[in-house]
């Protein structure tokens, strides 16, 4: 290996060729980038970080001085960790294709990249990594190049990066269960501790190499994990340069891989999932995760979420930790939706105005308005006899009950969750994540502005004014704007489709019941339009949510936020608004909007002037709302989990077909890990939105639909599995990464649970018949509106119906539209007013203005006192428990004691020592004076 002592920067004057960007381009300036430090403090490099040394190596052409890795045939032993000596880790991967055996015309362009990555990876060498080159054993024009963090290295960076290591083992005792008798049950959901053992617990700090001795170092090699490690060399490959261009520097891992010079970088899994690695002294992590969480036959486990932690990082942990306990909590809900539909179901025989639906000598005797105009006929009450039964069973008091109890469930699991994050932040050592996050490249490449720093009063570069940002900010709130609109034009579009093609539906299906033909039974006008709009409608949300996640990142690219974090959430508030309107603005418009507006028979509303306005069914919009909500859920799920498990194994299927001629070699772990699926940045941010869109359906409208809390439920087991089966099996490793939390997850869950108490209670009120009949029942069934002598729901059919004169409709040029349709004087519509004859006919009658005050007064009662509830159990129940905050401070308790005696230790030692040389000079001054 040919030695060198600096860094090594391409300087090149022509115009960069890449196709990436800017990305990873910093004026050499402005960048803190990091230099040789391997024999150096960590203070030292600390220092470093504000300093570019690039030396003047010449042009393109004249370069010759780089530090290449050694070259090594592959030993043969296909679960090796280790370089070929056996004694070094390899703690990341590097894969390029060899320009020199390119079938290629470009000879130019490879001898750029190949210069490229010279540069890079003498560089690599010059900060303190080792690298080892590997040809591939199926494709000779594949190289891998490993990498391994050395002992110094490792210090350096776990100073400079604040992680926390352990200094004893944790002495404090567990507090037992206060379900010991349930032990037994627990243990069999539980992983077996002898196949998977638990973690031993530490106490840790911030690692300071100049306190090395403080912390319990047993040995070298185990003290920085394979996660640890592979954390710290991918900090220093996203930070090393590469190139020099007109004083501008170009830097990372990321932008090589985006350019195509390096065709992948990736952590190595231990070892392959089906089976234990031939080395001894391989934990086999990865295939104890598939056995015991990703296997179908452990999917009524408890999830292993230390060892997930351990092998895939916090951030990923906090995911499946999160979850398992929306799962969890998502049991009691599903448990109390059922027996509210078991309810509904077992008392719809008992639902008396059902019954006078069905009643031939009532329903069959009730003549309905046409419900557009010309082609759509008179029709008997009857029809809708199915539809009224399916009613009963979702619009029942057991709906009212579990609406309220939801309120209340929402707000449990959010407290007890926050618990539950606290307990994992202490257990996982992020309570005081120091971790200082750095500037993303794309934000630095483009820092051209100079301002003063209000606090240090320094000078500091910014990529754009304040004028500037104000620009980007308006763009990109314009272009979210517009977005939103185009869904809201979709939905519109929707709404014209339903009017139109109820008109057709109502011309060519049957007019009566025929009680022999089973579809003419259930499908109905309504019926049809609402299946098959909805079906259409889900098919629409999914083509502009794919188009839409393409968009968002772009306007968040161009919005440039400063750190990963801050980039992270920008786009979660931009994707969640869209999906928000994209999921649930069909769901608001059939529950607050469909049959609202539509005067009446003589006088109706239209759309745009043409179109007339949608009615409901005569039992309301209730259940064709909870048709909508079952389609978009059930096909939601359906789509994404086919889309999680099929794409990636057919994507490795394909990959595999391809490499057949090979399958007969020997291939190295790393080289099996190259062929796996790569699973992008962004890749865990999709399923917290998944996730979230879900939680929202389970919320927003659950009184419509009691079941989705047992369909969220039943697909969250599966999710959680095909999930950990994608991560195992059939990606690449993760780079771990560190998190405390959900990010903001948290506080949009909170903005649903809020909003899901108004869109219950309103759902309740307005669309659910629950309110007329309860007003019917204790008001104008008994005198002195009713005729009853007892409170009763009979007549509430006839009695909710308004009564229309045949001769009053109306057609401004063309006269009665209807005139040819039958031989009827009069027709019933949905609605409360006054009869033809009436000194105020067809306005609202008194029942109408009854039904509106108890609408209001039951909004105003209900969210006042689910409000109410959800306050004081935020109140009671405190973020963080009282077991937990003692564990906290008793560990930094005991920390700071350790540190501190360990500390007054040497610094006893080295005053006894001082003390002593002090006392020997003065005893060898003082001697020669006495005698």
């Amino acid at each position: 290996m040919k030695k060198m002592s600096r860094n090594v920067l391409l300087q090149m004057e022509e115009e960069d060729d890449d196709d990436d960007g800017d990305i990873g381009d910093v004026p050499t300036s402005r960048r803190p980038f990091l230099t040789p430090h391997t024999h150096l403090s960590s203070s030292l490099v600390l220092e470093n970080l504000g300093q570019t040394i690039i030396p003047d190596l010449g042009s393109l052409e004249s370069q010759h001085d780089f530090r290449t890795p050694e070259f090594e045939e592959f030993n043969g032993k296909s679960d090796s960790l280790f370089f070929n000596d056996g004694q070094r880790r390899i703690d990341f991967v590097l894969v390029y294709e060899d320009e020199s055996r390119k079938e290629t015309s470009k000879k130019g362009t490879n001898e750029k990249q190949r210069r490229k990555r010279q540069a890079y990876e003498s560089n690599l060498i010059c900060h303190g990594l080792q690298l080892e080159a590997t040809r591939s054993v199926l494709d000779d024009k594949l190289v891998f190049v490993k990498v391994h963090a050395p002992w110094e290295v490792l210090c350096t960076y776990a100073e400079i990066m604040h992680i926390k290591l352990p200094l004893k083992p944790n002495d404090l005792k567990n507090r037992s269960s206060a379900f010991g008798t349930l032990n037994w049950f627990t243990k069999v959901l539980s992983v077996d501790e002898s196949i998977i053992k638990p973690e031993q617990e530490f106490f840790t700090a911030p690692f300071e190499k100049n306190r090395m001795n403080d912390f319990y170092i047993v040995d070298r090699d185990a003290f920085f994990n394979p996660a640890t490690r592979s954390r710290i060399v991918y900090f220093i490959l996203s930070r090393v340069k590469y190139q020099l261009i007109n004083n501008v520097s170009k830097f990372g891992i990321n932008r090589l891989v985006n350019s195509g010079i390096y065709k992948a970088a990736f952590p190595l899994h231990d070892c392959k999932f089906r089976r234990q690695s031939e080395d001894p002294s391989c934990p086999n992590e990865r295939y104890l995760l598939y056995r015991e969480w990703a296997h179908p036959r452990s999917i009524y486990k408890k999830q292993p979420l230390d060892l997930i932690r351990k092998y895939y990082g916090e951030k990923i942990g906090i995911y499946f930790a999160w979850l398992g306990y929306y799962t969890q909590m998502l049991l009691l809900a599903a448990i109390v939706g059922v027996a509210c539909f078991l309810y509904g179901y077992l008392n719809q025989d008992n639902c008396t105005w059902s019954k006078e639906v069905c009643h031939p000598d009532i329903g069959g005797k009730i003549i309905m308005c046409p419900q557009c105009d010309r082609l759509c006929p008179f029709w008997k009450l009857n029809i809708t006899c199915e539809s009224s039964k399916k009613l009963c069973i979702f619009d029942s008091f057991g709906t009212l009950v579990f609406a309220v109890f939801m309120g209340v469930w929402v707000t449990l699991f959010l407290e007890f969750w926050k618990r539950r994050q606290a307990e994992l932040e202490y257990e996982w050592d992020t309570v005081e994540l120091q971790q200082e996050e750095q500037a993303r490249p794309e934000y630095e490449a483009r820092c051209t502005h100079v301002v003063i720093n209000e606090i240090t009063q320094e000078e500091e570069r910014i990529p754009f004014t304040a004028w500037g940002k104000c620009i980007r900010i308006t763009l990109c709130a314009s272009a979210v704007f517009f977005w939103i609109l185009l869904i809201i034009a979709s939905v519109i579009g929707i709404i014209v489709y339903r009017l139109s093609v109820f008109i057709v539906f109502s011309a060519k299906l049957p007019k009566n019941v025929n009680g022999t033909d089973p579809i003419q039974k259930y499908l109905t006008p309504q019926t049809a339009t609402s299946i098959t709009a909805s079906i259409i409608s889900f098919i629409i949300i999914m083509i502009l949510n794919t188009i839409y996640e393409k968009v968002a990142i772009m306007i968040t690219n161009f919005e440039l936020p400063r750190t990963q974090t801050d980039y992270e959430n920008s786009l979660t508030m931009k994707m969640f608004l869209f999906q928000f309107v994209n999921y649930y603005s069909s769901c608001f418009y059939i529950a607050f909007f469909k049959g609202k507006f539509v005067g009446y028979p003589g006088d109706p509303v239209y759309w745009l002037g043409k179109y007339r306005n949608e009615e409901c069914d005569p039992g309301g919009c209730l259940l064709e709302l909870t048709t909508q909500l079952t389609i978009i859920m059930g096909g939601k799920a359906i789509w994404n989990n086919i889309q999680e498990v099929l794409l990636p194994w057919i994507m490795n299927l394909i990959g595999r077909f391809h490499r057949v001629s090979g399958s007969e070699k020997i291939t190295p772990r790393w080289e099996q890990d190259y062929h796996l699926q790569p699973m992008g940045k962004l890749g865990l941010f999709y399923e917290y939105l998944e996730m979230i869109i879900q939680f929202g359906f389970v919320t927003l409208f659950v009184a419509s639909f009691p079941l989705a809390p047992l369909l969220a439920l039943v697909n969250n087991i599966l999710e959680i599995r095909v999930d950990a089966w994608k991560l195992t099996t059939q990606f690449r490793r993760l780079v771990p990464e560190k998190a405390q939390d959900i990010g903001a997850w948290q506080p949009i869950m909170q903005g649903i649970a809020i909003l899901a108490v108004v869109t219950n209670a309103m759902i309740i009120a307005f669309t659910s018949d629950m309110i007329p009949r309860l007003v019917y029942y204790w008001s104008f069934s008994v005198p002195p509106y009713g005729d009853h002598t007892s409170y009763t729901m009979e007549g509430y059919i006839n009695n909710t119906l308004s009564i229309f004169k045949v001769a009053d409709f109306k057609n401004k040029s063309k006269g009665n539209p209807y005139s040819e349709l039958g031989n009827h004087t009069t027709c019933r519509y949905r609605d409360f007013r006054y009869p033809p004859g009436h000194p105020q006919e067809y306005k609202h009658n008194i029942y109408y203005w009854h039904v509106i005050a108890a609408k209001l007064a039951f909004i105003i009662v209900m969210e006042h006192i689910i409000y109410s509830v959800k306050f004081f159990i935020s109140y009671a129940i405190p973020d963080v428990s009282k077991r937990t905050k003692s564990k906290i401070q008793r560990e930094k308790y005991l920390t700071q004691k350790l540190l501190h005696e360990n500390h007054l230790k040497d610094m006893t030692k080295n005053m006894g020592v001082i003390a002593e040389r002090m006392i020997e000079a003065v005893d060898n001054n003082l001697r020669p004076k006495l005698e």
